[in-house]
């Protein structure tokens, strides 16, 4: 392969602080840049680390109002939603936690096989999904979505 992840995804808000505190705030996530996109005043990026090589590039656009339609899961457009690996299981029980408390996601689990998968919804209401690699699975299993994790049960 030529490719070794995901580099960045280019998301659009209303309320850049808003979604700024909720990445810092539920995923460790740290603002790296945040200002006028060039010499735009209409336009500002902010650039948001999520990983070691992956960020989130947040344009909040004056007078623009993308980031306000959400439509259901399959309908929401050419990005339906964006996935995001823990770096433990430990950080992904901890992500679970912050979601959960600031009402972000419920407390369901999919157990996949190899893989387990919690959804959540950001401030602005894009759906993500934190995903971890499964301690449980065994080999060559895979389940449907909505089967629930048994750790998590």
């Amino acid at each position: 392969m030529l490719l070794n992840g995901i580099n960045h995804v280019a998301l659009l808000t209303n309320d850049t602080e808003r979604l700024q505190a909720f990445y810092r705030e539920v995923f460790d996530a740290t603002v790296r840049r945040d200002g006028p996109e060039i010499e735009d005043a209409d336009v500002r990026l902010t650039i948001i680390d999520v990983g070691p090589f992956q960020e989130l590039n947040v344009f909040q656009i004056t007078a623009n109002t993308e980031a306000e339609r959400q439509t259901p899961m399959f309908e929401r457009g050419r990005i339906d939603h964006i996935g995001l690996q823990a770096a433990s299981l430990e950080a992904f029980e901890t992500i679970r936690d912050r979601l959960m408390a600031r009402g972000a996601a419920d407390d369901f689990v999919t157990d996949f096989g190899p893989v387990l998968s919690l959804f959540f919804r950001d401030p602005d209401g894009l759906e993500g999904e934190v995903c971890v690699d499964n301690p449980d699975a065994q080999p060559g299993v895979h389940h449907p979505p909505g089967t629930p994790a048994a750790r998590y049960t």
